[in-house]
């Protein structure tokens, strides 16, 4: 009998063990390379990780969610791809040691996890098919492939006498008995040769994903929005107050908050993009192209945003001038009529191009109130990450009844016979904006110097607007702040009011009273279902 079949395999040790697991990692990093590399030509939206991180996000409990929007704003999506990475990683190193004495279990493993992605990919509500399934499928043969060779580099056996006798070079300096072997070198070259190779292909699946879209890119860098035909008015002089740490008047573009379940922004071309109108009671059912939009009067109307996650005092709130067309009458050419006048139907249900549906009451889209659909914001065009290059905006409504980012479908139904995807999750069906305040300075705990301070912030009632706005300093009067200049009841209106401060610590409170007469509530709730209430307060010691 030969040498070679007295050889009997042997339990690995730590050494080969530890190397297993780089394997395993290894070998997912080349899974999710090749996944990317065949992203480009898919889609990105079909990467593993985003299709697995969409999925994670819709099933993720409504409290959860908020959580998450709550401590990590808006790099709430980084952090849902980190922990996805750094979960996968955890379980590559498991995979790889077990490989290290079951090859094929090891790569039945990760093909297990590429059929996981593959299923994610292609049951997201903006599935393209089948193809979208292909980057997971192909990410994890690659990985499974890699994992199989580099486990049978690392397979130990133990020699039979007869074989000892002739040592391999450099068995002994790798903490190994002179009975066991190797492949040393052939791992090393294997190793190497692949994390080579997957940094290669990962850096160009990320270019040419990051490439996605250059007709959108495009369509959209030369586009030229007409002067409105219904221009806003000026905003006047004394709606802005000169007070350090206040929040400006006007949110820039790039400061504007953004929450939404897009892990990849949409990038739609505006020259393909179009728009269906159709459902109960849309008596002549219609289709608009975006030059169809263009040609119609544009309205231009200053209106502040708010989140339904938005915390008592937190910053998920900005005002900007929104430019677009008038809803209401793309509705009314529809033969669409509200509720109030025998429409049959009392929900808008709007769909964006990444599967999000949105409901409205269609009485308060058609109310005349200055519901558009809006191509510009701030004299440009909508930014990608706003909706570009149609988005639903609503005064008065919380985002996620309103809001509909990157919009594509409208269809008109009712209540109780469909629920959006917030109302799936725990959210209510209708949702205007309560009255709200918020300190904007100074800070919580700030250490202001004592004398006069300026206490100002910004409060808001969309669609009904700011009448007052008082200030408690700890358990004293309420004091009336002096408000800015109102440019719409749409609007917010900043606020400030001189404070004598005292050494010591104090603890700031604000209210505010819409023009209906509603005081803003002291009694605290989540944002869940419908918005947070109660009023902000900020501690600060003054020196």
């Amino acid at each position: 009998m030969r040498d070679e079949e007295r050889d009997q395999r042997v339990r690995p040790g730590l050494p080969l063990l530890a190397l297993g697991a780089l394997s395993g990692v290894l070998a997912g990093f080349a899974a999710l390379a090749a996944a990317e590399l065949v992203a480009a030509p898919v889609r990105p939206q079909s990467s593993p990780v985003i299709a697995v991180g969409g999925a994670s996000i819709d099933a993720t409990p409504a409290p959860v969610k908020d959580w998450a929007i709550r401590h990590f704003g808006t790099n709430d999506k980084l952090v849902l791809q980190l922990g996805i990475l750094a979960v996968l990683t955890v379980l590559a190193l498991a995979l790889g040691v077990l490989a290290v004495r079951f090859r094929r279990v090891g790569a039945a493993g990760i093909l297990l996890f590429g059929i996981i992605g593959a299923a994610a990919a292609i049951n997201r509500p903006d599935s393209t098919g089948i193809t979208d399934a292909l980057p997971s499928i192909v990410g994890a043969i690659a990985g499974a492939l890699l994992l199989y060779v580099l486990a049978g580099r690392l397979t130990t056996v133990r020699r039979s006498p007869a074989s000892v006798a002739e040592p391999v070079p450099g068995e002994a300096a790798e903490g190994l008995a002179a009975s066991e072997r190797w492949d040393r070198r052939g791992f090393v070259l294997a190793a190497a040769s692949a994390a080579v190779a997957s940094a290669g292909v990962g850096a160009l699946g990320r270019s040419l994903n990051a490439s996605h879209g250059k007709d959108a890119i495009a369509s959209r860098n030369k586009l030229v929005l007409p002067a409105p035909g219904s221009p806003a008015r000026p905003v006047p002089k004394r709606a802005a107050l000169r007070v350090p740490g206040i929040s400006p008047f006007v949110t820039p573009n790039t400061d504007f908050y953004r929450v939404d379940t897009a892990l990849v922004v949409p990038r739609v071309d505006a020259t393909t993009w179009q728009l269906r109108i159709h459902g109960k009671g849309v008596r002549r059912p219609a289709a608009y192209s975006f030059d169809d939009l263009l040609r119609r009067e544009l309205i231009e109307r200053d209106i502040t945003l708010t989140c339904v996650s938005n915390e008592v005092g937190g910053p998920y709130a900005g005002n900007a001038r929104w430019t677009g067309v008038r809803l209401a009458d793309l509705l009314a050419e529809c033969g669409v009529e509200p509720p109030s006048r025998g429409g049959r139907a009392d929900q808008l249900v709007a769909r964006s191009v990444d599967g999000m549906t949105i409901g409205s009451p269609v009485e308060d889209v058609m109310d005349g109130r200055d519901a558009m659909l809006a191509l510009g914001m701030n004299g440009e065009p909508l930014p990608f990450a706003h909706g570009f290059p149609v988005r639903m905006v609503v005064p008065g409504l919380y985002g996620f009844v309103s809001a509909c980012k990157w919009i594509e479908d409208i269809e008109l139904t009712t209540f109780d016979s469909y629920d959006p995807y917030w109302v799936k999750r725990g959210w209510a069906r209708r949702a205007p904006i309560k009255t709200e305040s918020r300190i904007d300075t100074p800070k919580p705990f700030a250490r202001p110097r004592a004398g006069t301070v300026m206490v100002a912030g910004v409060a808001w009632a969309q669609h009904r607007g700011i009448d007052k706005v008082e200030v408690r300093i700890d358990d004293g009067r309420w004091q009336e702040a002096r408000l800015a200049a109102e440019d719409t009841r749409d609007t917010w209106r900043q606020w400030s009011l001189p404070w004598q401060a005292t050494t010591g610590g104090h603890t700031l409170t604000v209210r505010a009273t819409d023009r209906t007469g509603a005081v803003q509530t002291d009694q605290r709730t989540r944002t869940i279902p419908d918005g947070a209430s109660g009023r902000h307060s900020v501690v600060v010691t003054v020196d």
